[in-house]
């Protein structure tokens, strides 16, 4: 747990980061395979294996658990069996039974707002992609912290008008995307890209960072190329903390 006054973000790997605010740390979106063990996301440009990346040597302290959606790269069987089964675990509500089912004891979905340690934890919409694609994709959340800062965690979206209106609503003084562009072999970007990034960095003045790059083979869009195309928006490395 930590003292600062700011939120703050260590991106484990893809969309696996610690974000506390306050004195509240919470793990979002665990993927805890091995580098390697997972199969390649199908139907998409390459074919290999994933995590492409090992997982780096970071703390992993937490107070409770955020599952934004139940895809294999946000929440793995590595996960399931390494949390504690008590844990408080934060979820869409359509995805509340499947963690029950797999014997967590202490499942909170949200369905617009909860409260944890200080921190009230709203739930906000996304979209997975565009038109049918996204609809295809099932149900995704983000999810804003707001404690005596605000942190928005935008999750698997693409940029769309209710991103924006979360951005008015809640006015938050630090954001958190999901980069890499990442795509099949037909269809848009499911997640967002540089002009994804440069609407949201348009839209706030709130410190914007990206993370869920080069850790999946379908995520393309890689650190070099958003840290050239984009201004004023951080990009971290694996392990790397923010401090917002």
């Amino acid at each position: 747990m930590s003292t600062d006054s700011g939120p703050t973000v260590t991106l484990v790997r893809n969309a696996t980061v610690l974000a506390t605010v306050g004195e509240t740390a919470f793990l979002v979106d665990p993927l805890f395979a091995e580098q390697g063990a997972l199969p390649p996301i199908d139907d998409t440009p390459n074919d290999r294996a994933n995590p492409l990346v090992p997982m780096p040597d970071v703390d992993l302290s937490y107070d409770a658990v955020i599952v934004t959606h139940r895809h294999p790269d946000h929440f793995d069987d590595a996960a399931r069996e390494a949390l504690d089964a008590d844990v408080p675990l934060f979820c869409q509500p359509a995805e509340a039974d499947a963690f029950v089912e797999e014997g967590f004891t202490d499942v909170r979905p949200v369905g617009d707002e909860a409260s944890f340690g200080g921190v009230a934890v709203h739930r906000t919409p996304g979209r997975h992609g565009h038109g049918e694609l996204a609809e295809q994709m099932g149900p995704v959340s983000g999810f804003v912290l707001d404690g005596d800062e605000t942190l928005y965690i935008a999750g698997d979206t693409v940029w769309y008008e209710p991103v924006a209106e979360t951005l008015t609503a809640f006015d938050p003084d630090a954001v958190l995307l999901n980069g890499g562009a990442a795509r099949f072999n037909r269809g848009e970007p499911i997640t967002m890209g540089v002009d994804d990034v440069a609407a949201v960095r348009e839209a706030t003045d709130a410190a914007v960072a990206v993370v869920h790059m080069e850790a999946i083979n379908h995520c393309l869009l890689t650190r070099e190329e958003l840290r050239a195309e984009t201004d004023d928006v951080l990009v971290p490395d694996d392990g790397e903390r923010i401090e917002f």
